[in-house]
């Protein structure tokens, strides 16, 4: 058995005590293991974007193989008592779940990911850009480093709000002054974006939560 750190991303219920859980890790990349939940743990262990340690149980009867011994490596405070950061990572982990398909591998993409959360549990204000930011470095960490020629398409009559994020370094673009309707407006020009991109239908059902947030 191997012990490896893993990025929760989705859990897929099955049957009355089991879930697959859905993961990021350097190992492995995007996988599902089988997980029963104990009952003292419960749920709590498996939220979006949660940071565990565990070992791989591998099952030479099956793809699917399972996680024990499962520890939640960090607690991510500044995120879990922050209503706003929390409902940005049911959007942030989505976003993963449907953009990196099951079975793929990319160089660095763990660290990013997992730098990225750090980051997002650190900041005490000024996060409201961080989706924003994080798409863009998303598109950069699969191999498709944006270009202002390149997203113009997408972006069309908000091009104007999304050049700072193409030409400011991470904390300038946490400044950048936005309605909620102009936020919104950029995540939907980059997920489509992304979808061009990687040759796949993304849909995000978080996203409407998201826009509720930042009316």
């Amino acid at each position: 058995m191997d012990n490896i750190e893993l990025i929760v991303l989705a859990t897929t219920k099955v049957g009355e005590n089991a879930l697959v859980v859905h993961t990021l890790s350097r190992e492995h990349g995007r996988r599902g293991f089988l997980v029963r939940p104990g009952k003292k743990a419960g749920m709590a262990l498996f939220l979006p974007l949660n940071i565990l340690e565990a070992d791989v149980v591998e099952n030479p009867k099956s793809a699917l193989w399972g996680l024990r011994n499962i520890l939640l490596k960090d607690g991510l405070q500044g995120i879990r008592g922050n209503l706003y950061k929390n409902t940005m990572t049911l959007f942030l982990s989505e976003v993963l779940f449907r953009t990196v398909r099951d079975g793929a591998f990319e160089d660095g993409l763990y660290e990013w990911c997992l730098g990225s959360i750090l980051t997002l549990n650190e900041l005490e204000s000024d996060f409201s850009n961080f989706h924003i930011r994080f798409l863009l470095e998303l598109a950069g960490a699969l191999g498709f480093r944006p270009s202002f020629d390149d997203i113009a398409p997408f972006a069309k009559e908000n091009l104007r709000d999304l050049k700072p994020f193409l030409e400011l370094d991470f904390g300038q673009s946490m400044l950048v002054p936005l309605s909620g309707a102009s936020r919104n407006a950029l995540c939907e020009c980059l997920l489509q974006y992304l979808s061009y991109h990687t040759e796949q239908n993304i849909q995000v059902k978080s996203l409407s939560v998201l826009r509720e947030l930042y009316r």
